[in-house]
């Protein structure tokens, strides 16, 4: 079986999980709703009494700055080390409620985000990014390993398309394969990416996109842990990092 038809078969089976779940979750949201609620029976006692308005919590506001920086150079994707993969295992399986939220294909943070494509012309692009950003994700180069801004991050939150803003991959999911680049076990929905073949290398690889603007974002492999056994191996160039603090800053109480 060639690599590009395991893969297919990896994205097969991702699809019929996240369709499992999200059948659970439905069950068990209709059975919750069918439950009288304590709080329901308290409301109607305090029914007499005013009500208070509810404070509203500011958007934190953003700092693009750091954003910003060309980076060093371009390189190719590197298989993951096989002596990666046990552990990788380990750190999926302490983490049920991050797959379950990841794999019943709902955003783990809500936002305003829809699936519009968004279209500019090169100019626009080379205007809106920076010098790598432009050649990594319009030109579909690749970051050299270890010297990007996410490959060793671990800060919580979700990562988002450079380009357009699309929610891509939820930091629950970013696991260490020690290939150099962030990498990622499951997209937060997998309406938010899209593969194609490439045929750039002697050896055919499955491309990773954005589904929303078409960026080169890096590549999928069947090596990674589970519950996918996928590793989507992506370049930190092509993603933006909302931390989870400022994300929760956005919600209004």
């Amino acid at each position: 079986m060639s690599r590009r038809a395991r893969v297919e078969a990896g994205l097969t089976a991702l699809l019929a999980v996240l369709m499992m779940l999200e059948s659970r979750s439905e069950l068990a949201n209709a059975e919750a709703d069918s439950a009288p609620s304590s709080a329901t029976r308290s409301s109607r006692l305090r029914s007499s009494r005013p009500r208070s308005s509810r404070p509203k919590v500011e958007k934190a506001a953003r700092d693009d700055s750091s954003e910003r920086d060309d980076g060093a150079g371009l390189a190719d994707h590197d298989p993951m080390p096989a002596t990666k993969r046990g552990d990788t295992d380990k750190r999926a399986k302490k983490s049920p409620s991050a797959r379950s939220s990841v794999a019943a294909g709902k955003p783990e943070y809500p936002d305003d985000d829809d699936d519009t494509p968004v279209r500019k012309t090169d100019d626009e692009w080379k205007k809106q990014l920076t010098s790598q950003q432009y050649l990594v994700t319009r030109k579909k180069e690749t970051e050299k390993p270890f010297t990007g801004k996410y490959a060793r991050s671990k800060k919580h939150g979700t990562y988002r398309c450079v380009c357009c803003g699309a929610k891509l991959f939820a930091s629950d999911t970013k696991f260490e394969s020690g290939t150099g680049w962030p990498s990622f076990w499951a997209p937060i929905r997998e309406a938010s990416i899209k593969t194609a073949p490439d045929y750039s290398k002697a050896e055919e690889r499955v491309e990773v996109r954005c589904a929303r603007c078409d960026a080169h974002l890096g590549h999928v492999f069947d090596d990674g842990p589970r519950p996918t056994g996928l590793r989507f191996c992506i370049n930190s160039a092509s993603l933006k990092l909302e931390e989870k603090k400022r994300v929760a800053a956005r919600v209004q109480e």
